[in-house]
């Protein structure tokens, strides 16, 4: 207890630190297991140790507290366009880039390897988030480059190397190596269609002479992106329109920092942006001044290609978005356990219990749902992908991106609440909590893109439905109030028409209804019964705290830290 020369200070909640992330949150470890990764228990009991040490927390808050600066040139007039970062931001780096948060599924492939990355994301999710951003770059990156032999025989071995190397080199002369993207322009944004940046393919002899007999179809781009992610990666994948042959198209291309005879690449960063939140991670606008590239995938499908790209990183923001929500919860419940108003704690007090006992339903439905959306991303036991799970994979990962990152502020916006003036201050985490919600919504397709892409998984065909349905019958019979959601779900979806002013609705009454199943199927009764209740039997709202009487408050946040 601190005495000032006016007063003592008490009834202050001590910082949240020094806990198990793994051991506190039975949600987590329970959903590893179910969708088949409990053989990763061990490394993420030591990784939730690891991240939940106070000096280990305290990183994010160092990172964002000193954001990148840009350093367009050296002191010798030489254009270097290099970031600078804190170090607290490169030892946020090392702990995931040495934990495999990048590389586990591809390294080591085998059934659960999507699933335990996936966990382990939660974990990392409630340290610090901007650092987040190139690993998800770079673990997304690796289906794309496959497709390209050459480049994934010289690039990948530093790619899933498990060594943070931030050093502005060559890759030859690197341990380890970072991937970023380039989508967006000025004109366009989400609709990259519109892109001007052109791409016009080298002389082969010109490129080979200057490159080497491997890299000699090159391509030179010019023209920019408004939003070009990590300008420090080592590599970018670029979007840019060619008319080789005839035909105009998009096509993906592979960009990298240093080309193969050593020197710079013509990329010029002209700014850092000013972002709402994620102020750790350097997010760019850059100019390609006959920047040099290599095609991906075939010319005029980049889009098709850079999407296999982007269904990993939109499983990554809903694990990102669950992450925080799991973070804010935490702070929140541990502030409410140790401030008393009114002669009692705040978390025994009746309406606080209906506040916490609402965040903690919502972020362990946010839980079950990363983990079992990661389980589509798996292979089976022999190697290959389930063509059902594919199916349920393509609708749940646009509609969980679109409902769990719509979710996400209003979530910690309630946790800032619970903790009064305390959270609304910069000097704890809710305020950077709270900012970094919003960027899983509008990065890699804002809501509306979403839910479209919900639409035009259903109009593929019936298989869709039918994946889904399989899904939710597995629940069916614990409910009758979940088995009539379900049921009228499954109707609407019934005919192939395309409702577009009706897709939000649809993308949420899906993802609830999955939350739902899996909570019934596997969450203790006082879980279960309390989501149906206040998210199937009425309308989800938009606040928290409004649980019907009956709910078990007490069971739920009992579960929701185990402290």
């Amino acid at each position: 207890m601190n005495r000032f020369d006016t007063h003592e200070v008490f009834n202050q909640a001590p910082p949240f630190g020094d806990v198990d992330l793994f051991a506190c949150d039975p949600a987590l470890r329970e959903g590893l297991v179910r969708e088949g990764a409990g053989w990763a228990e061990g490394e993420l009991g030591r990784l939730g140790q690891e991240l939940g040490a106070a000096a280990v927390l305290d990183l994010g808050r160092l990172a964002n507290d000193n954001p990148p600066r840009l350093v367009n040139f050296d002191r010798g007039g030489q254009r270097v366009d290099e970031v600078e970062f804190h170090p607290a931001w490169h030892e946020l780096m090392r702990l995931l880039i040495g934990n495999g948060a990048h590389s586990l599924p591809w390294e080591a492939p085998r059934p659960g390897a999507q699933v335990a990355r996936a966990a382990a994301y939660l974990l990392f999710g409630q340290v610090e988030n901007g650092s987040q951003c190139p690993v998800t770059m770079t673990y997304a990156s690796v289906p794309a480059l496959r497709q390209h032999p050459g480049i994934a025989a010289h690039w990948l071995p530093k790619i899933l190397s498990r060594t943070y190397d931030p050093r502005s080199l060559p890759i030859e002369q690197k341990r380890g190596a970072l991937i970023g993207m380039g989508m967006t322009e000025k004109q366009g944004g989400t609709d990259v269609r519109a892109n001007t940046t052109r791409a016009t393919r080298m002389n082969p002899a010109v490129a080979e002479t200057r490159f080497g007999a491997d890299w000699r179809d090159a391509w030179s781009l010019v023209g920019h992106k408004w939003f070009f992610s990590a300008p420090q990666s080592d590599a970018h994948l670029v979007l840019a329109q060619t008319d080789e042959g005839g035909s105009a198209g998009l096509s993906c291309f592979f960009v990298p920092r240093f080309l193969p005879d050593g020197t710079r690449n013509a990329i010029r960063v002209q700014r850092l942006k000013n972002k709402v939140g994620n102020k750790s991670n350097a997010s760019s606008e850059v100019e390609f001044c006959d920047a040099v590239g290599w095609l991906i995938g075939k010319e005029g499908r980049g889009i098709p290609t850079i999407l296999e790209m982007g269904s990993h990183t939109r499983l990554d923001c809903v694990l990102g978005s669950a992450g925080i929500m799991r973070a804010a919860l935490c702070h929140a419940l541990h502030h409410a356990r140790a401030r008393s108003a009114f002669g009692r704690k705040l978390a025994d007090q009746p309406l606080m219990q209906n506040v916490l006992a609402d965040l903690a339903l919502e972020s362990e439905a946010a839980t079950a749902f990363a983990l079992r959306l990661a389980r589509c991303f798996d292979p089976g036991p022999d190697g290959a992908a389930d063509p059902r799970e594919a199916l349920l994979g393509r609708i749940l990962t646009p509609a969980g991106k679109y409902w769990l990152c719509k979710r996400g502020p209003a979530f910690g916006a309630e946790a800032m609440e619970v903790m009064g003036g305390n959270g609304y201050v910069e000097d704890g985490p809710l305020a950077r909590l709270y900012r970094e919600f919003p960027v899983n919504s509008i990065w890699e397709g804002s809501g509306n893109v979403m839910c479209l892409d919900v639409l035009r998984a259903f109009s593929k065909g019936p298989e869709t439905r039918d994946a889904l349905a399989a899904e939710l019958a597995l629940a069916s019979g614990r409910d009758s109030r979940f088995d009539a959601y379900c049921a009228r779900l499954l109707d609407g979806l019934a005919t192939p028409a395309a409702d577009e002013f009706g897709a939000r609705r649809l993308a949420e009454d899906l993802v609830v209804a999955v939350q739902a199943g899996l909570l019934l199927r596997h969450a203790p009764a006082c879980v279960a019964a309390a989501f149906v209740a206040s998210r199937i039997a009425v309308d989800v709202g938009g606040a928290f705290g409004r649980l019907p009487g009956g709910v078990d408050c007490d069971a739920i946040l009992a579960r929701a830290l185990v402290e």
